[in-house]
């Protein structure tokens, strides 16, 4: 069934629909509340509609549609799928999937605080995410050091399953294993670190405070010395963390920051008014898209599977108006008590939302410095560019041609190369373009392009390495001529492509409309960088073998200079200045030179030198 076959069945009701390529990957997902419109609104002809949405639209060969009995649902289940397939124009949390968490096994008799990789609905409570690895488990380590919860693996009842190991005797396990220690008491530890991880410190104090008290008055000073001890572990961390809410609200307070090609959000949590952790994703897929469009998928795909929802979310931009209420309404059915979304204008909120987004602008630059020294940005900008071209691989080798002449005059042509997105100048070539009368600009690419893929033929090993993509500086007529050369040498097969500086649109063959690489991506920015240099090393040609021109032609004057002479003199001193500069022993010194030679071009030299000096005055 085609396209418009399906966009014809679809209902007037809300959903979930799925975008896919030819091959049936799922290119972008979303939800709507009438399929009927939304969908259609793509294919709209006249609709006006940002590049990256138009890229979209030509890959479309297939679509899906889920019919749901509302939005909030239709939203749940675009998040939900949105996570699990990771769609290339679906804004992504990048590797989300990898940030750890604590988990409470509260369906064992006696739990355990275990790492976990992502949530599973099995009874557990859920602690996180944490940041990184290393994170996680120096939470862990403290957790472990002030509550003395059991580690190993085997499981308990409550009946003696043998000796206690040597956490117990160091004061870290109190040995459930040993059938001496009931739930109750083993609960109330494990109450205790939920408290502490879910940041109610005070309530926390409170109840230690009180069992202290008991034990003391019962005469059990041993564990009311272990409950002091866990108290001034507690009172400890809390005298390093700020207060910076005297409401002792529990709030997620969200910051953004905008990058090239990734966004950061920065989420700062507090619970009873302290901040207890901080939380920073990287989201792609923003380009061409609002701030509030950015938080609100951020939004969905954060709290679709977060353990804890908090009453209230401070945001750095406003909703936008279709979304503002849905997620509200789902967060609110997620938590189950009414959820505030607040946008701050002043105040004390207003501070927080902007020191969030300063750390999310450190954390944006010190990622994008990473990655810039790892090469992986390179990378993303060949795997983006193999994408909007529609190439089966990131191209490795790309080879730029670029036509430099004023009125056909000292025409040349450069050929500068890539090598997996970065500058191989050894590899580049410069061609002088022979036997074209007058500025034809298509000709001249011609033979550069018959020239440089003819040698190949011909076994030259310093042509011998074929590119995966080549790219002609100019639109489609400079494609079109390209296209007809490569057709005569026999290497029609390899991709070519042409880039219009006017706009940066590039021009495929087959195709009457351009691609237009996104705003600030890093395949837009590489292939620029790749013109720009192509167009440099055939200026810096040009140039040069004008100076040349120029520099022969005065020496032709100069009696018993020939064209071999003027040639091995230009060589060896690259400008008449360097020439007048020289001693009649180092104008003798050149090859093809003699004394006699070089006394007259001495001469000569000096005589024009005088004369320059005499108009001047």
């Amino acid at each position: 069934m085609s396209i418009s076959e399906k966009l014809a069945l679809l209902p007037d009701e809300p959903g979930v629909y799925l975008f896919k390529d030819e091959k049936g990957n799922i290119l972008y997902i979303g939800k709507a509340v009438s399929l009927r419109q939304r969908v259609r609104s793509y294919f709209h002809a006249s609709a006006d509609h940002s590049a990256k949405v138009r890229a979209l639209v030509e890959k479309v060969r297939d679509l899906e549609f889920i019919i749901t009995d509302n939005e909030v649902e239709a939203l749940i289940l675009e998040s939900n799928l949105i996570k699990e397939h990771q769609p290339w124009y679906n804004i992504r949390i990048k590797d989300d999937k990898h940030y750890p968490y604590l988990k409470l096994t509260m369906s064992e008799p006696y739990p355990r605080l275990l790492i976990a990789r992502r949530i599973v609905k099995d009874g557990s409570k859920y602690y996180g995410p944490y940041p990184s690895g290393n994170a996680v488990r120096q939470a862990l380590k403290l957790i472990r050091r002030i509550f003395p919860l059991r580690t190993c693996k085997q499981p308990l009842t409550g009946e003696p399953t043998g000796r206690p190991c040597l956490n117990h005797h160091i004061g870290r396990c109190i040995a459930p294993c040993t059938g001496q220690v009931s739930r109750e008491q083993y609960h109330e530890i494990v109450h205790a670190v939920d408290m502490f991880l879910s940041g109610r410190y005070d309530n926390l104090i409170e109840q230690l405070t009180a069992r202290m008290h008991q034990a003391a008055e019962a005469l059990q000073f041993e564990k009311a010395a272990e409950i002091r001890n866990q108290l001034a572990a507690v009172e400890h961390i809390l005298e390093k963390q700020k207060m910076i809410s005297a409401g002792l609200e529990d709030r997620d307070v969200i910051g953004l920051a905008r990058g090239i090609e990734e966004t950061c959000i920065g989420v700062l949590v507090m619970r009873e008014g302290r901040a207890i952790g901080r939380e920073q994703y990287f989201l792609t897929g923003t380009e061409d898209l609002s701030r509030g469009e950015v938080v609100a998928a951020f939004l969905k795909q954060h709290y679709a599977n977060h353990p804890y929802v908090p009453p209230e979310i401070i945001l750095p931009t406003a909703l936008p108006e279709k979304d503002a209420e849905l997620i509200g309404e789902w967060l609110s059915q997620r938590r189950g008590r009414k959820v505030n979304l607040v946008v701050p204008k002043r105040g004390e909120k207003k501070q927080l939302v902007e020191m969030v987004g300063k750390n999310a602008v450190a954390a944006l630059e010190a990622r994008f410095a990473k990655i810039l020294s790892q090469g992986e940005l390179l990378q993303s900008a060949l795997t983006e560019l193999a994408f909007y071209l529609a190439l089966p691989d990131p191209p490795r080798r790309i080879e730029c041609y670029d036509i430099s002449n004023i009125s056909g005059s000292e025409a040349v042509g450069s050929m500068v190369v890539f090598l997996n997105g970065e500058p191989a100048t050894g590899e580049y070539r410069r061609f002088r373009i022979r036997d074209l009368d007058g500025p034809d600009d298509y000709a001249m690419m011609q033979q550069v392009l018959r020239r440089r893929f003819r040698r190949v033929q011909q076994d030259d090993a310093k042509f011998a390495d074929l590119p995966d993509l080549v790219i002609v500086d100019g639109g489609k007529g400079q494609l079109t001529a390209a296209l007809q050369a490569m057709q005569e040498v026999g290497f029609a097969s390899i991709p070519t492509v042409a880039l219009a500086e006017k706009h940066e649109h590039i021009f495929r063959p087959g195709s009457s409309e351009p691609v237009v690489l996104p705003r600030q991506s890093q395949s837009l920015y590489l292939v620029q960088r790749i013109r720009d240099e192509a167009h440099r090393s055939a200026l810096t040609y040009h140039r040069r073998l004008r100076a040349s021109r120029q520099v022969e032609s005065w020496l032709e004057g100069c009696p018993g200079i020939g064209s071999a002479r003027r040639k091995a003199l230009l060589k060896a001193f690259g400008s008449i200045k360097k020439m007048k500069a020289a001693t009649e022993a180092e104008l003798a010194q050149v090859p093809g030179m003699n004394k006699t030679a070089a006394a007259n071009l001495y001469r000569y030299l000096r005589q024009s030198t005088e004369a320059e000096t005499s108009d001047s005055k």
